[in-house]
Order: structure tokens, then sequence, then C-alpha cells
């Protein structure tokens, strides 16, 4: 549904996008993720042709953004960052006035606003004026006139900021429902979003893909990602170290903890039967030993962060 071709974007001196090329089918949810200015929003702005790209290509069901511009719009359901709204009218009327833009007419349209009113919980200031309502509902107006034509894809900027932890996790929902039958990019740069509503997720800094995949495959890339933790009376770290299947071993800051490295992500399982074996041989008293997960934080801060800050 959306295919994106060697996307650049600059601006004077500065090339905001750098040569992105990936793409989302029917079913998938996308997250974008990247540092502030890493160019998410200008990528957005391109895949809805809000801007045109330096050099590039998107397509979206296979009709070019730039070339064949309505007929990619009319698929396209689009929540900008900071969505606008017109404050002095109901959100009724504003609804409606979206769906009449979108060639909705008579049944069609009553039937579109009575669907996103209830997809985006809307029923209980549906003839409220737009500037008395909270941010959370204001939110959720904006939300409502991007699905107003069930559109097969959906892009969305930042759809859950400023929302409170409730509001955020219908949102959530809603997007993960609805990646079931459209495809979905939505940008964040909340790591816990990935687990919460994308079947995959890009990374991006400085204009470029720095990392793509399932947030399991994500997770993979951390260096946690398989170490296994024991905690025991009498454990030594050169035996551990010893051990075929280990990398390395760490002393745990504040405690007396150990965590092993494993050689090879993929196989934790073998590391662990490993350590609790040798911890049976040896006599350990062991008080705790469990296997760590990868941390998405991790391995975004390892990827985004400029090498001097590393340092």
């Amino acid at each position: 549904m959306i295919r994106i071709e060697n996307l650049t974007k600059t601006f004077g001196l500065k090339k905001a996008v750098d040569g992105l090329s990936f793409s989302v089918e029917r079913g998938e949810v996308l997250g974008f993720l990247g540092p502030n200015g890493a160019g998410k929003s200008t990528t957005m702005r391109m895949i809805t042709g809000f801007l045109p790209p330096t050099a590039g290509k998107v397509s979206i069901g296979g009709h070019d953004v730039v070339e064949d511009a309505l007929a990619a719009k009319r698929l396209i359901g689009y929540l900008p960052e900071n969505a606008a709204s017109y404050p002095d009218m109901s959100v009724e009327g504003f609804l409606g006035f979206t769906a009449e833009l979108r060639g909705l007419r008579g049944d069609a349209k009553k039937k579109a606003v009575g669907r996103v009113v209830d997809l985006c919980f809307l029923s209980s200031v549906l003839h409220q004026q737009i500037d008395t309502l909270s941010k959370g509902y204001r939110h959720r107006t904006c939300l409502a006139q991007s699905l107003i034509h069930d559109p097969d894809v959906l892009i969305m900027d930042e759809p859950t900021d400023g929302l409170d932890p409730n509001q955020k996790h219908e949102v959530r929902n809603l997007i993960r429902e609805m990646g079931k039958t459209k495809a979905v990019i939505f940008s964040t740069h909340i790591l816990e979003e990935v687990d919460a509503a994308c079947t995959r997720a890009i990374i991006i800094d400085r204009g470029r893909i720095v990392a793509n995949g399932t947030p399991e495959e994500l997770r993979n890339m951390s260096d946690l990602a398989g170490a296994v933790t024991i905690a025991a009376q009498g454990a030594d770290a050169a035996k551990l170290a010893a051990l075929p299947e280990a990398a390395r071993v760490e002393q745990q800051v504040g405690g007396p903890a150990l965590r092993v490295y494993p050689k090879d992500k993929h196989a934790p399982v073998a590391l662990a039967r490993s350590v609790m074996d040798l911890a049976a041989r040896e006599g350990w008293r062991v008080d705790a030993l469990h296997t760590e997960e990868g941390q998405l934080d991790e391995v975004f801060r390892r990827i985004t962060l400029p090498d001097t800050v590393k340092k």
C-alpha cells in the first residue's frame, strides 16, 4: 500500500531526509521512531503529498503522490502533529464538513460521521464547540476527521502527544485494531508504543534509517538481550566467564549479582541452563536467576546518540 524509494528532502544546505526506502503493507502498523529533528515529520509530510520531495518517489496504492496526487490522497487519512480544526464549529459540524470535503453526501455522510463518533468516543461532546473541548477531546476530534472516509492508508504524526495515560491507551488500542485492515504509519518518540501498537518499527537518525524490524528483532539488538543475571552466595565470575556459551561477565553495581552475556543472543536458554548447572555443581546458594530481555531504550540511545556523546 505504501512504497517509498530513495526519498530525499533538502532545505537549503540541510538534508532533512536522506535516501529513505521502505514499504508498508495492508495489515501492518509501522512505528516511525527517531530523536527530535531526525526527519520524521518531514517524511510524513512527503508521504501525504503535503511537501514535494527533492528526490525519490512515494506511491500510495500504486499511485504516485506527485504525479497522481488526487488518486493517492483519496486513499490517505492524515493526522498531522498539532492538527488544525475550526474552533467555532461543533464537533458534529466539523466532522460533517470534513466528510463533505471527502465527497460524502446524504446517508453516506451521516453514516461516516456516526462511525467515527463511535470509534473515537465523541458522542458526549458531539454538539459542543471545539474551542470548549479539553485537549484530549480536540485530539480525538482531529483523529476522527482522518478516519471519516475509512481510508486504506493512515498516517499519524505523534498521535498520542499530550494525552493522559488513559487516552494514550485508547488511541493505541484503536491504532492496533485499525492496523488489522489498513496500512498504518505513526511517528513517535515514546518507545513503549512500539510494543503497545506496532507490528514493525523503523528508527531514523539524521534523515537515515538506522534500524528496521519487529519489536522483538529490535530488542535483540540490545546488549542485554539473552544475558543471564545470577545472585548467589559463592558465585565465581571467573568460572562463569569460562562457560562456552558466555561472552563476558560483569559485576552489577550496588549488589552481589553477576551478569553473564551470551556469545549467541539467539540461544539464551542454553546459557541459562549452563549457569544453573554450574551453580548446582559448585553448590552455590542461588537467591535469584533470570534471563534479561533486550531494552528498546538502550538500542535507541546506542544507535542515535552522536559519537561524541556516547564517549
